[in-house]
């Protein structure tokens, strides 16, 4: 027993009436009541109950809020997805048509500058001849 309980008990047993002994109780419970304040919110058993059913619920609310914003997000989600390989898909296509559009542009520079060194080759080869035959003719 602890000190303050002996000394509740050497009271009680000292006290000549029912009424001095309702005192003394009265004042250890005030006492406790003091000493330890939290016990006055020291909640009930159906308090818990209470308490846990109505979390159990708030849980499920939340949870079903949070699956409902998940599916919104995920269709936005989906859509915008859906667009960015629409670009894509045309921003490739384009160029692929500048791609060809280019090849089809080297083809033609390739072919003009076929022309032109067969031309010049030509023309060398001609200047090349005639100054032979000039150089021929005063010799």
């Amino acid at each position: 027993m602890s000190v303050s309980a002996l000394h509740i008990y050497e009271q009680l047993t000292d006290a000549t009436d029912d009424k001095t002994r309702a005192r003394i109780i009265a004042e250890a419970i005030g006492q406790l009541e003091d000493r330890y304040p939290q016990l006055k919110e020291v909640a009930t058993q159906p308090q818990l109950r209470e308490t846990e059913l109505r979390l159990q619920k708030e849980i499920k609310e939340v949870e079903a809020k949070l699956q409902k914003e998940i599916k919104e997000v995920e269709v936005k989600l989906l859509k915008e997805i859906r667009e960015v390989e629409a670009r894509l898909s045309k921003d490739i296509h384009l160029l692929d048509l500048k791609i060809a559009e280019n090849t089809a542009k080297i083809a033609e520079t390739k072919a003009e500058l076929i022309r032109w060194v067969v031309g010049v080759g030509l023309l060398q080869t001609t200047l090349i001849t005639g100054v032979l035959l000039r150089v021929a003719h005063f010799i």
